[in-house]
């Protein structure tokens, strides 16, 4: 079988290396961490994540300093992006350190018009109990409080495309 490209850059996932969600109950923000100002791209972020002898990158969606959406993992197949939560989630980071940054408006713009799509296209309210931060699963800094404390703004932003 051949494999199937997630990216126009190129990201690569042989069929056998992912499976698929079943459901989808929760979008989980997260943000890329790293030196204040870094702008990774999707590519980068899943040549970081192969190093870790992980399939590719873990997250589905990332997001660009300047709003751009790229895609990462395939949006129906179970990420790596927060253990225990994977199986049931979509993972979508903003690039950036959000404990030494703040998030762009480009970005906060562009994560509540895609959570208003991924909120259709996998029937998850927009609400604080199934959009949240990667921290409310784990013991992290993630997505850093510049980022988690805007999540209910995101989340209003979102509602609001939605209903356009």
């Amino acid at each position: 079988m051949e494999p199937v490209t997630v990216l126009d850059r190129g990201l690569l996932f042989p069929p056998e290396w992912l499976s698929l969600r079943e459901e989808t109950e929760l979008l989980v923000l997260h943000h890329t961490g790293g030196a204040a100002g870094e702008d990774p791209s999707a590519a980068e972020i899943d040549a970081i994540h192969r190093g870790l002898r992980w399939a590719g990158v873990g997250y589905h969606y990332l997001i660009r300093k300047d709003g751009r959406i790229e895609k990462g993992r395939p949006a129906a197949a179970i990420g790596a992006h927060v253990e225990g939560a994977n199986i049931w989630s979509v993972g979508v980071a903003l690039c950036g350190n959000f404990c030494e940054e703040e998030p762009t408006a480009a970005q906060i713009e562009s994560c509540a018009m895609l959570l208003s799509v991924l909120s259709s296209s996998f029937r998850v309210p927009l609400d604080v109990e199934h959009v949240v931060g990667h921290r409310d699963l784990a013991a992290t800094a993630c997505p850093g409080d510049a980022l988690y404390t805007r999540i209910a703004e995101i989340i209003g932003k979102a509602n609001w495309y939605h209903e356009q």
